[in-house]
C-alpha cells in the first residue's frame, strides 16, 4: 500500500518565495495529486503531527465536517509521512478527527517524505488561517514561523495577508504571564482585553487587573481608561536627566524590523529581546556574527 508512487509538489521553499501564500490551494502547492498517488490508509495507523500547534478543536465544526464526510466522503486526501510504526499526519488533522466521528475506519491519503522542520512548517501554515485557533495558539504559530524562516514581522505580515500592527499586537500576547495566557485560552479574557494588558510591564499589575476584569466584567474601554488614568496600572516611567533622542525610536524600529525582535535603545546600550537559543542564533546569523566552537 505504501509502495505507491510518492507525490511531488512545488515544495515549501518555492511556496515561501511567493509574495503572498495561497492558503486556499496550500496543500495542492506542496503536493501534486493524481489518482495513482492516493492510497487508503487505516485511521488506526495514523498518529497526529507531533508539531501540531492546535490543542483545542471546536466540537460543533467537527460535527459539521463529519456530517459532510458521511454524505460525500473525504474529498481532499490527507497528507502523511511513513514512520517506524504506521504514519505521522502532516496535514489534515480535522479531516481525520471528523472521519472517526463519521464512523470511517480509513481515509484517502498521499504519502510524502517531509523532514521534521517541513512537518512543523506545514502544521503551522495549515492552522494559522483557521478562525477557531485561539489567540495564544495563533501567536505561538506566528512566532515559530518567524523564527524558522527568519522573517521580520513586516515580511511575515505581507506573506500571510496580515497588517504589521496585527502581528505586533498578536506577538505581544506572548509577553503576558503564563496564567494570564491560560485565561485567554479558556476565554476568561478576550484577545482585546489581553492586548491592553500586554502593554503593561509589571506582571503583578497585569494579574491584578486581569482579576478585576473577570470579577467586575469590565469591557475593553473600561480597561483602556484604567491603564491611561490610574497610576497603579501605568507603566513605570524611565527616570533620566536627559531627554531621549527622538532618533532612538526610529533606530529601534529599523533594527526591530531587521531582526524581527523587540529592540530597546537607552543609556548608550542596545537591548535585543530573544525567545530561545535558536532565536539568538538566528539573530547572530543576521548580524553575520560567527562563533567558533572548540
Amino acid at each position: 500500500m505504501e509502495t505507491k508512487k510518492k507525490a511531488l509538489g512545488r515544495g515549501l521553499e518555492q511556496l515561501f518565495t511567493n509574495n503572498v501564500i495561497d492558503f486556499d490551494n496550500f496543500e495542492k502547492e506542496i503536493v501534486t495529486e493524481n489518482k495513482n498517488d492516493v492510497v487508503m490508509i487505516k485511521l488506526s495507523e495514523i498518529r497526529s503531527n507531533p508539531y501540531q500547534p492546535r490543542k483545542t478543536f471546536k466540537e460543533e465544526t467537527l460535527q459539521e465536517l463529519a456530517q459532510s464526510i458521511k454524505e460525500y466522503g473525504v474529498v481532499q486526501p490527507v497528507i502523511v509521512k511513513k514512520s517506524i510504526k504506521g504514519y505521522e499526519l502532516v496535514a489534515g488533522e480535522r479531516r481525520c478527527r471528523a472521519s472517526r466521528m463519521a464512523g470511517l475506519t480509513e481515509v484517502p491519503a498521499i504519502i510524502k517524505d517531509f523532514s521534521d522542520q517541513e512537518m512543523m512548517e506545514i502544521a503551522l501554515i495549515e492552522n494559522i488561517q483557521r478562525e477557531d485557533l485561539n489567540p495564544i495558539e495563533e501567536a505561538k504559530s506566528v512566532l515559530n514561523i518567524i523564527n524558522l524562516r527568519g522573517f521580520t514581522q513586516e515580511e511575515f505580515a505581507q506573506k500571510f495577508g496580515k497588517s504589521r500592527s496585527y502581528i505586533t499586537n498578536l506577538l505581544g500576547l506572548l509577553k503576558l504571564p503564563n496564567n494570564i495566557q491560560d485565561m485567554v485560552i479558556n476565554k476568561e479574557l478576550s484577545a482585546s482585553h489581553a492586548r491592553v494588558l500586554s502593554k503593561l510591564e509589571d506582571n503583578d499589575q497585569i494579574e491584578e487587573l486581569a482579576t478585576k476584569i473577570v470579577k467586575e466584567k469590565l469591557n475593553v474601554r473600561d480597561i483602556e481608561q484604567l491603564v491611561n488614568n490610574t497610576e497603579i496600572v501605568k507603566r513605570k516611567p524611565i527616570v533620566t536627566n536627559k531627554e531621549v533622542n527622538p532618533k532612538y525610536h526610529i533606530y529601534e524600529s529599523i533594527i526591530s524590523d531587521k531582526l524581527g525582535n523587540k529592540v530597546k535603545i537607552h543609556k548608550n546600550k542596545i537591548e535585543i529581546n530573544f525567545d530561545s537559543l535558536k532565536d539568538l542564533e538566528r539573530i547572530m546569523e543576521i548580524l553575520n556574527i560567527i562563533v567558533e566552537e572548540d
